[in-house]
């Protein structure tokens, strides 16, 4: 009697943009799928678009519980897990707790990630493949020993930890002196985060490109390769940009490489989808073996869409999941992967919350607004992405918010349509890196294919935000004529109390009068300017008000330069109590019912919903054309408001009732 089949479950062992990419696979196969969640995560999208769905709990560590993972395998009778990236993905003793429950690991075996774990067990695998490696040291147990490898080796060196990954534990020593500073911080980082404090060096190449290529196992010998990325542009060792093909990578160079990857792979069995890392140096073309993602890697996707947007993750269900191998075996999956021609050229970039004016720092918040291009894969746009307008960026999980990734025939096109898919792409609410992006492709030495992984070191990246040095008394962002007409839902108007200064102040720096700008009362902020630009301050004085120590004026416009420091103080209260500062563009946040004014006490509008705190960094829209090229403006003596007095009748302390009698004009 033929023995049954359970039908198949896969456990999404994930969350965030990998948990919705396998499960759109898992849905186009007809899979049932389970996806766990914690509490932060109660309405991310993979939450509900599982077929099940298990809450972890309330701690937003338990994605990495293994034995409660292990307790849902078991009451759900899940047949497959698929890690994704991160989390659990390469950890060796949960993939061998699943096989050892009878459930398949959709990914590499567990010795293989024992084996490439390791950096320095790594290399000598590499080794004894025949793939060429950096001239390096094995484990280093003392500074001492160290700094003799390194005098063997050659300066400059890289100092590594050996469990590490994401740029920890990594440093570049140029003499005796870095290696002596670095070496137990090293050890340090590789114990507290991967549990393991070995330490070894390895030669350091200044003029360096991170290449790797895509390879897929049968996990019996058999592996094939899906041709190369260009990985070069990282930011403290975390990828930014990615692309295929390589551009510095030519017919003869590829050949060697997938060879070399291919061999790795195929003397150590590599089962499922994996990444073979290689540093190319950029002047003689040499090349030597970084290390095996045994995952799939983040960037997949882009090998998809230069493969005829084959699908990995549904090659790594049909090798292991039962009754979805194609016809004609296992065998034929690699004959299907290694027949596929490369068309084209794709590129990707990682948008993530992060903030650009404060060393990249994590930016947990609201987003306000998410806007994606149309994508299809006619039009050659595809978007991995977790973030909706609504969503609560955690700040327990990694940054990563978005991949946007373009498909086009050749490079220069894919790069310019690159340009227009991240103009369409808006994430308002926290700040994030697309400025930074956007500064990246818009680059020559990136049009041009020179992208070694000093590339950031070289890019002239000015952020057009405003940093928040100290917030001042009640400092919030609002904008003419607010949100009104709301009393029938609950929601009293918001806005300008003095409507003239902000408008005044819009018209003084070129923009709409309804552009979002600062109201303070009392104390004014201090803020510094990480961009150029021209501001305009009106309302009730600050008579201490400087930029860079220098006195300013009122009712005028006034030119700021990068890195300087406005710091308003006290209101004189003969003016009022409430003054303005408007910026050319104005300040890029979201609508909420119409209106970007903040409302504090409902929690919506302006940044975050909330008064000005310090460290907010707040984005600037892009001016209108030419306005920042402006002459400063100042009003005419006669146009500017003496010292308000209540209307006759009005009661003390009534509303001032402001009319725009004079006309602007440069």
């Amino acid at each position: 009697m033929p023995s049954v089949v359970a039908e198949p479950l896969v456990l999404v062992c994930n969350r965030g943009e990998i948990a919705r990419r396998v499960l759109r696979t898992c849905a186009k196969l007809g899979i049932k799928s389970l996806s766990v969640y914690t509490k932060p995560d109660a309405l991310a999208p993979h939450a509900r678009e599982a077929s099940f769905s298990v809450c972890l709990g309330d701690n937003p560590r338990e994605y990495t519980n293994k034995e409660r993972l292990l307790q849902i395998i078991r009451e759900y009778g899940v047949t497959a897990v698929h890690p994704g990236y991160g989390f659990l993905s390469e950890n060796e003793e949960f993939c061998e707790a699943v096989a050892e429950a009878g459930v398949e690991w959709l990914g590499p075996r567990a010795k293989t990630m024992h084996d490439f774990a390791l950096k320095h067990v790594a290399r000598g695998l590499a080794e004894n493949a025949g793939v060429p490696v950096l001239t390096g040291s094995p484990l280093l147990s003392s500074v001492a020993e160290a700094t003799t490898a390194a005098a063997k080796v050659g300066y400059p060196v890289l100092l590594k930890a050996t469990g590490g990954g994401g740029g920890m534990g990594i440093y570049i020593c140029r003499d005796q002196k870095d290696v002596e500073a670095n070496f137990e911080t090293s050890q340090k980082q590789g114990q507290a985060f991967f549990g393991n404090d070995g330490v070894f060096l390895e030669k350091y190449i200044e003029e360096a490109h991170h290449v790797e290529v895509q390879i897929f196992g049968d996990g019996e010998g058999g592996c094939v390769h899906l041709g190369e990325r260009e990985c070069s542009i990282q930011r403290r060792h975390q990828k930014v940009l990615e692309e295929t093909p390589s551009p510095l990578v030519d017919s003869g160079l590829r050949s060697r490489l997938t060879e070399a990857a291919v061999s790795l792979g195929r003397s150590c069995c590599y089962r499922s989808a994996g990444t073979v890392e290689f540093l190319v140096d950029g002047i003689t073309k040499d090349f030597f073996f970084l290390e095996v993602n045994a995952r799939l890697q983040v960037e997949h996707g882009i090998t998809e869409m230069v493969h005829g947007c084959v699908d990995i993750v549904e090659m790594q269900m049909r090798l292991q999941i039962p009754g979805l191998a194609p016809e004609g075996g296992v065998s034929q999956i690699l004959k299907t992967l290694g027949g596929i021609e490369t068309t084209g050229h794709a590129i990707e970039v990682r948008i993530n919350g992060e903030d650009p004016a404060r060393g990249f720092q994590p930016t947990p918040g609201d987003l306000g607004l998410v806007e994606f291009p149309v994508q299809s894969r006619e039009l050659g746009v595809r978007v991995d992405s977790w973030v909706e307008t609504g969503t609560r960026v955690s700040p327990h999980y990694d940054s990563l918010l978005a991949k946007l990734m373009v498909w086009a025939p050749t490079r220069q096109e894919a790069v310019q349509k690159m340009a227009v898919a991240l103009q369409a792409t808006k994430l308002q609410g926290t700040p994030n890196n697309l400025q930074l992006l956007k500064a990246v492709v818009d680059d020559s030495r990136f049009k041009a294919g020179d992208t070694t992984t000093k590339f950031l070191q070289g890019l002239n990246f000015q952020p057009r935000v405003v940093e928040v040095l100290a917030p001042g008394t009640q400092s919030s962002i609002q904008d003419w004529p607010g949100r009104t007409g709301m009393w029938h839902v609950g929601v009293p108007p918001s806005g300008p109390m003095d409507s003239l200064a902000h408008r005044t102040a819009n018209a003084l720096v070129g923009n709409e009068e309804d552009a979002a700008g600062l109201e303070f009362s009392v104390v004014g902020p201090t803020l510094r300017f990480h961009a150029r630009t021209l501001i305009a301050l009106t309302g009730a004085q600050c008579a201490g008000a400087t930029l860079d120590g220098q006195p300013v004026g009122w009712w005028q416009s006034i030119q700021v330069s990068a890195g300087q420091v406005l710091a308003l103080g006290a209101v004189n209260s003969s003016y009022g109590l409430r003054g303005y500062l408007a910026v050319a563009g104005g300040i890029d946040v979201p609508l909420y019912l119409g209106s970007r004014s903040t409302f504090p006490s409902g929690k919506f509008g302006g940044y975050q919903g909330r008064c000005l705190r310090m460290g907010d960094s707040l984005p600037l829209a892009d001016p209108q054309e030419g306005a920042i090229r402006y002459a400063p403006l100042l009003l005419p003596p006669g146009c500017c408001p003496a010292p308000p007095t209540p209307c006759a009748g009005s009661p003390a302390g009534g509303a001032v009732q402001w009319e725009i009698t004079c006309r602007l004009s440069s």
